[in-house]
């Protein structure tokens, strides 16, 4: 047995636990401060956020990303401590990245715009939207994209890049919509007095506002009738309610005064049946 070896082995393995020991206990209490300082920062970043107003959908996303972030600076500080080279992981994380971003580069696009949507809060949900023409009822703002319930009783998923690249209509911020209804009168008949009946008519339907008043008024002139825009104002969530109504009350005022139409099969002058 050569004891000379055996003592060469002894020491460098006393070197090495001498050298290394430190390190690993020093890693240790790092490793255990660190995460516990970590999970108390996310808790007040959670309730800072929580006393501004922020968005509750992305209120467990930030503190989960700044969490998962600080817990990987902890991780990398261990990692020197111990003496790693972190050169080569870093080059591969970054062409990581790198190919990541470029494969989802259409969802990064949706993802920054989510946070735009959340941050800025340029609608809410519940709120009455129009995207280019989609119109509806938000139920649900994501990350990536947002439902819109239509009139119609379909869900709309919206991309949010989309949104944030459009104009966006928000018929609910100022708690009240102008309908824009369109009716007709024969040129014969008096505005003045078609005027008159259409302003009687709208103040039987039901959750037409006072103020601002109802707007009558001529819109233009085709080659049978003259054309005319009636326009009461109406919160959103009574839009299609009191645009059924109305067209109803409409329709009746008319033929109740025997309001006259030229129809579009020829110029005479027909009757409107109840």
């Amino acid at each position: 047995m050569d004891w000379n070896k055996i003592d060469e082995y002894l020491q460098l393995a006393t070197d090495k636990v001498v050298f290394y020991l430190p390190r690993i206990l020093l890693a240790i209490i790092i490793f255990w401060v660190g995460f516990k300082l970590v999970q108390k920062l996310v808790e007040l970043l959670k309730k800072g956020l929580e006393k501004t107003g922020f968005s509750e959908t992305l209120r467990p996303f930030l503190a989960s990303t700044v969490g998962a972030v600080l817990k990987g600076a902890v991780l990398f500080i261990i990692a020197t401590v111990l003496g790693a080279d972190l050169t080569g992981l870093f080059a591969i994380l970054a062409a990581a990245a790198f190919a990541i971003g470029m494969a989802l580069q259409g969802s990064l696009g949706n993802f920054a715009s989510g946070i735009l949507i959340l941050t800025l809060k340029p609608f809410k949900v519940g709120d009455w939207i129009q995207v280019d023409d989609k119109f509806g009822r938000v139920t649900e703002i994501g990350i990536f994209s947002t439902d819109v319930l239509t009139p119609g009783n379909k869900i709309l998923i919206i991309p949010n890049s989309m949104i944030t690249e459009s104009v966006v209509t928000n018929f609910t911020e100022k708690g009240m919509i102008r309908l824009e209804l369109e009716v007709t009168m024969p040129y014969e008949e008096s505005f003045p007095k078609v005027e008159r009946i259409l302003c009687t008519a709208l103040k039987d339907v039901e959750h037409i506002l006072d103020e601002p008043k109802p707007e009558i008024g001529i819109l233009n002139f085709d080659s049978h009738n003259v054309q005319l825009t009636v326009r009461p104002y109406v919160k959103p969530d009574n839009f299609w309610e009191v645009t059924f109504n109305a067209h109803k009350a409409i329709k009746n005022a008319f033929h109740s005064h025997n309001i006259k139409v030229a129809y579009s099969e020829g110029v005479e002058i027909g009757k409107i049946g109840e």
